[in-house]
């Protein structure tokens, strides 16, 4: 699996490139076909993050991101 660093993850961030990525627990996943995900914001969340630490106050579980294609591993 292709790994990322941070600084790699927050370029795709969707408003300067077409790619729109998020992190949860070291995975990286495209979140870019999805419709609440637009222009790299969901609600008070920004794309090219990781958002591991966020997803407690979601009304979802970690399950939504089964949906989205694995791009790749968070490194530090």
């Amino acid at each position: 699996m292709k790994e990322y660093t941070r600084s790699q993850l927050a370029l795709r961030n969707g408003s300067d490139r077409e790619e729109i990525w998020c992190a949860y627990k070291g995975i990286i996943y495209d979140v870019k076909k999805s419709r609440l995900w637009r222009n790299g914001k969901h609600y008070e969340h920004w794309a090219g993050q990781d958002l591991t630490d966020e997803l407690n106050d979601a009304p979802h579980n970690e399950n939504v991101f089964d949906k989205f294609e694995v791009v790749g591993r968070l490194v530090n």
